[in-house]
């Protein structure tokens, strides 16, 4: 059964990044993005600006809080996952037997991250494992990597 991934973007600032994660929900066939909080919602210059087209090929949902989407997303059946480094969190690599064919990835503000009440609801916590002294990541660069893994990963799955 092929996987069904749907994006939570909780009170992300940056059009910019909102612009870059529409262009990456489109190149891997993300059924829809929600954008919650202060997040930026189409039309926008700047958001227009990085996503190049993809804001009318993607999906997506404004909601007031990414909390609200998260309970409507397991209402739906989706199993949340939020990525968030925390000391419950799984890395990354070490994260496909835990997870379901319909899942939310939910993302967190460029500075505070996932807001707590949308924490204690997500079924799985995921970290990217870093190496270097800041250990932090753009968001929507961080979202490429979470998204490519799960969805190579599941390729693979499919081919055996």
């Amino acid at each position: 059964m092929p996987i069904s991934i749907i994006l939570v973007l909780d009170n992300i600032r940056s059009m910019h990044n909102v612009g870059s994660l529409f262009r990456t929900a489109d190149a891997f066939g993300i059924g829809c993005i929600y954008l919650c909080g202060i997040t930026g919602i189409p039309p926008h210059r700047e958001i227009h600006r990085t996503a190049l087209g993809a804001t009318d090929s993607v999906p997506w949902r404004s909601m007031a809080t990414g909390a609200e989407a998260v309970r409507l997303l397991k209402k739906e059946g989706y199993q949340i996952i939020a990525v968030e480094q925390t000391p419950q969190s799984i890395p990354l690599m070490h994260c496909r037997q835990y997870l379901t064919s319909r899942f939310a990835l939910v993302f967190g503000n460029e500075i505070h991250g996932i807001s707590g009440d949308i924490l204690e609801q997500a079924d799985l916590l995921l970290e990217i494992p870093q190496f270097g002294i800041k250990k932090s990541l753009n968001v929507a660069v961080a979202a490429g990597i979470v998204i490519w893994e799960l969805t190579c990963s599941e390729r693979k799955n499919q081919k055996k």
